[in-house]
């Protein structure tokens, strides 16, 4: 297929570069684009600074504190914490919210930690490692609903999947799991210098084990930063972007090679180390992983693209415009797009990465175009072009973006996509063919699909494939890049609408005991053994290998929303309240039915308790779902137009070298 005409790339380059306005979004969306554009052209003002010196010792004693749910922020039900709370940090100088000016270039920032993150009244909640006790009350005169009404002591669940889910057969309200995890949430944050910064990936108490599950995960807190802005609570997610930030393109190697400019870590952790040349006083440290140290030594692919994803989700919730006029943030969006549209020698419009670099991060043949990363890629291209600033620096990198924007919903659309009717094409394929107007342009052969998917394929419904390379078709069903896709518009309308239609036919394999398969089918067998290196954690139906991870609920219930199909997640939050908080909020299931808990899995994970409370802001208003959809922009639907209407057989030879990309 070929590339667009000269007129469409000059339509895409003259067009807006703020955020674009969603036909069906609140004034709040368009309001957010408007002040941005002109925050952007006005001079900025001179800022005030302030400085903190706490290089010393700096003791904070804060008592019994009641807690106590309230009717817009009912986090907690009736709990006492007691804490005593010995913070040591070396702060660098401060800056106001507005960010860094022109004269302050690329200098050193710090978050004002007197921002205090106000949690049913209590400031600055301590680290869950400094937690002296947390002790649960009992509800007292039965349990109250969200919207305080009282719960009957014989409520049962409804067949219908409906929100109002009664008690399970251990009588444990729904009411209370939310409280459980909302006390867990708050459980797991950290702080650095006095200040929310993020969660742990798990708090584990049965496990000595620590590994790495005790530090902040870029994709891991996710959802739990869309949880804390969805009831209001800005500063954890404003200190975590700003955070991450300053760790980007560490200075840290892999045997002696720097990771590339702009490659956000995996992970960080904060250290306490001896202040330099006092030996009596302490500071603390942000410490990152890129993957020098992690299992496998991957480098994380999709930590950069779901920073931006997070930074317009703040954007559009908080109304917090000064954070993407700020020259660090607008630097850092910059640098992530250039990483990522570097040229190189593919010739595919998708990322070429490699296997682990995404959630499944051991080795589980998604070398080369997985679809999790494409389906990240496209949002995360979509959200920078929101966000850049209009400015003649980034002319060329919006056209750039523009490009591949329309070249990457091409080629996902066209050549990833699997139903019936393209199953039954491909069982037809010739191979071997040479020519501009090869019908087989991958030269797949027909003897690769599967026996499994030839009965498992339903009869209405399809999905995107998770990988497509020369002669090889991955056919797997993954979950997160099927369901990111329908989120970011990667899929069209009427493949999002068969995605979720697909989920709904094969609900006892992708679904069943706990929501929602990582991928599908698991494998088996001699091909378990030679794709994944014989990996004991990836046997059959565990962990990446088809377990099922409970924090795939939020995606699943994101896409429902924009699909109109909300009744899908609210289904599967039904499934899950059954016994995910009884069995202590696993990582993960293992079994085709997810009938047992992970064999290696953590309890209290981070991403699980998150994904589950976002699942149900989220239904209980829908609304906000907005913050994380994207919608197709008319320029690129046109510029798609064009690209299907044109004659598909004409061949590009020299006269089409002033072509940008391939298809």
């Amino acid at each position: 297929m070929m590339g667009t005409s000269e007129a469409v790339l000059q339509i895409l380059s003259s067009g807006s570069c703020i955020l674009s306005s969603d036909p069906r979004a609140s004034n709040l969306d368009l309001n957010f684009a408007s002040k941005f554009h002109i925050k952007c052209v006005k001079k900025r003002a001179s800022r005030r600074k302030q400085m903190f010196n706490c290089s010393s010792f700096l003791q904070n004693r804060i008592g019994i504190h009641r807690l106590k749910r309230t009717r817009d922020y009912g986090l907690f039900g009736n709990s006492t914490v007691d804490r005593l709370q010995l913070l040591t940090c070396k702060c660098q100088q401060a800056e106001s919210v507005g960010g860094l000016t022109a004269e302050d270039g690329n200098g050193t920032w710090f978050v004002d930690s007197s921002r205090a993150l106000h949690l049913n009244g209590v400031i600055n909640p301590p680290n869950v490692l400094e937690f002296d006790d947390v002790q649960q009350l009992k509800q007292e005169n039965g349990d109250l609903t969200s919207n305080g009404a009282v719960k009957q002591e014989n409520e049962s669940f409804p067949s219908n999947g409906a929100l109002g889910i009664g008690k399970d057969a251990s009588k444990v309200t729904i009411d209370s799991i939310e409280d459980e995890a909302w006390d867990l949430l708050l459980n797991s944050m950290v702080y650095y210098c006095g200040s929310p910064i993020g969660t742990i990936a798990a708090s584990d108490p049965t496990s000595s084990n620590v590994l790495n599950y005790d530090q902040v995960f870029i994709r891991d807190f996710i959802p739990s930063g869309i949880a804390f802005l969805l009831k209001g609570e800005y500063d954890i997610v404003r200190n975590f972007i700003l955070h991450t930030l300053q760790l980007q393109s560490w200075e840290k190697t892999m045997d002696c090679h720097s990771p590339g400019q702009g490659l956000m870590p995996a992970s960080f952790k904060v250290r306490t180390v001896p202040l330099d040349g006092d030996d009596s006083a302490t500071e603390e440290v942000l410490d990152p992983d890129f993957g020098e140290a992690a299992i496998g030594r991957v480098a994380p692919v999709d930590s950069g693209l779901w920073w931006i994803i997070l930074l317009r989700a703040y954007g559009k919730c908080s109304g917090d415009l000064s954070i993407l006029e700020r020259i660090d943030v607008q630097t850092g969006i910059k640098m992530i797009l250039r990483l990522c549209l570097a040229d190189g020698f593919d010739m595919f419009p998708t990322l070429l990465v490699t296997d682990g670099s995404c959630m499944i991060d051991r080795r589980m043949g998604i070398h080369g175009h997985p679809l999790e990363i494409q389906a990240l890629f496209y949002s995360a291209l979509l959200c920078a072009r929101e966000m850049l600033a209009p400015e003649d620096g980034s002319a060329d990198l919006i056209r750039a973006l523009n490009n591949r924007l329309v070249a990457l919903s091409f080629h996902i659309r066209e050549y990833y996509w699997i139903d019936l009717r393209k199953l039954n094409e491909i069982y037809r394929y010739k191979t071997e063919e040479y020519s501009y107007d090869a019908v087989n342009k991958f030269n797949i052969y027909p003897d690769q699909i599967s026996p499994w998917l030839v009965e498992w394929m339903p009869n209405q419904g399809g999905y995107l494939i998770g990988n497509l390379q020369p002669a090889h078709m991955d056919f797997r069903f993954f979950s997160l890049g099927n369901l990111w896709s329908v989120v970011s518009g990667l899929a069209t309308i009427d493949q999002s609408h068969a995605i979720l239609d697909l989920i709904e036919a094969k609900w006892t394999d992708l679904v069943a005991g706990m929501p929602l398969k990582i991928c599908y089918p698991a494998l088996e067998g001699q091909e378990w053994q030679i794709i994944t290196g014989s990996d004991p954690k990836n046997t059959p139906w565990s962990y990446h290998n088809a377990g099922s991870w409970p924090t795939l609920l939020w995606q699943l219930t994101v896409a429902g929303i924009k699909m109109n199909r909300p009744e899908i997640a609210a289904r599967a939050v039904e499934v899950a309240e059954r016994c995910i908080s009884r069995d202590k909020w696993p990582e993960y299931y293992d079994t085709k039915r997810a009938r047992f808990i992970g064999k290696q899995a953590r309890l209290f994970q981070t991403w699980s308790i998150a994904g589950y409370l976002v699942a149900k802001l989220l239904l209980a208003d829908p609304s906000a779902a907005k913050m994380l959809i994207t919608e197709e922009d008319p320029e690129l639907v046109n510029a798609f137009s064009c690209m299907i209407s044109a004659n598909p057989r004409r061949k590009r030879g020299r006269k089409n070298s002033k072509q940008t990309y391939i298809v």
